[in-house]
């Protein structure tokens, strides 16, 4: 497959989701012992906003070392636990990626649920004002005396739609968009994305679908797995290693759960349990809402794995 001579390079994007099934479609279409003429291939990358932080693993349902020796990812265990990573990195570290795989003439294929990554990849990220260095420092300064609490209940009255995108405890966010406000005197929700995909490229987004009630079922079941692979020794761990509560990494659901409001480990694990399913059934049911936003994805059902050829072949091909 020579996809370095075309002037649009083809990108692949799946997207849907938690717990539908996007790891392992890929996994029947891509990896190297597949059957499926893509075979070998292609390149994965990971489309997770909490795959690219290091020791993160059980409640991230991050690919095992077997599946990426058949099937290379891009953007897994690149960052440190308490360090931070945002769309403006993910776009820089895909466009890196891309020509990476370019380079090898396979296929780059975005996998994954962080529905604004893949939207900021393919559209640009939004026109938000430059980093003010000396702004940037008196947020950071408040958000140590005050708490990321009281920040957030600023930006609320600032920018309630932003507010509610971004947990009350993810500091990082917070301060960002707290930033934009003050710098531009609009909210950052008030930036749009570009109405055209970026140049240079042309994508294929494929959107994985499954009833309602069928990914409930995959979310409960999944979160029990997790505990039974160690999902709580994996906390406690991190938190040894000097993870807090408050860092961008713990924000994820999975983790934040663990949690009470004061910071502290939860000591009832079935609570904790419980907490996940419901956060994650609330988030699969907003990526659904968010991935029905590309009116130009082809839908196919999880299983579909024989559609997913066709839709490929046909988009490599250049018929479609």
């Amino acid at each position: 497959m020579n996809t370095v001579s075309k002037k649009n390079k083809p990108v692949v994007v799946i997207c849907a989701p938690t717990a539908c099934g996007k790891t392992a479609f890929a996994e029947l279409l891509f990896a190297s012992d597949a059957d499926s003429p893509f075979a070998g291939k292609a390149e994965i990358i990971s489309a997770d906003s909490m795959q690219v932080y290091r020791g993160f693993n059980i409640g991230t349902a991050k690919p095992d070392a077997n599946l990426l020796k058949k099937l290379p990812h891009h953007l897994i265990d690149i960052c440190d636990p308490r360090g931070s990573f945002g769309a403006g990195d993910f776009v820089r570290a895909t466009l890196k990626a891309c020509a990476d795989i370019y380079g090898r003439e396979k296929l780059p294929v975005i996998v994954g649920g962080t529905g604004f990554y893949i939207r900021n990849f393919m559209y640009g990220l939004p026109p938000t004002p430059r980093a003010d260095m000396t702004l940037r420092e008196q947020i950071a300064r408040r958000m140590e005396r005050e708490g990321a609490q009281k920040l957030w209940e600023e930006l609320s009255s600032l920018d309630p739609v932003s507010a509610q995108k971004i947990h009350i405890h993810d500091e990082y966010r917070i301060k960002r968009a707290l930033e934009v406000c003050t710098a531009s005197g609009q909210p950052l929700s008030a930036f749009s994305v570009a109405p055209k995909p970026r140049g240079g490229f042309r994508f294929l987004i494929l959107s994985l679908q499954r009833s309602r009630a069928e990914l409930y079922e995959r979310i409960d079941k999944r979160v029990d797995l997790m505990f039974e692979q160690g999902l709580c020794d994996e906390v406690r761990s991190l938190v040894a290693s000097g993870c807090r509560a408050e860092d961008s990494a713990m924000q994820a659901i999975g983790y934040r759960e663990f949690f009470t409001d004061k910071g502290a480990l939860q000591s009832d694990t079935d609570v904790v349990k419980e907490r996940i399913k419901k956060d994650s059934r609330a988030y699969a049911k907003r990526q659904q809402t968010f991935f029905k936003a590309f009116s130009d994805a082809c839908t196919l059902k999880a299983e579909d794995v024989q559609g997913g050829i066709k839709k490929i072949g046909e988009f490599i091909s250049g018929t479609a």
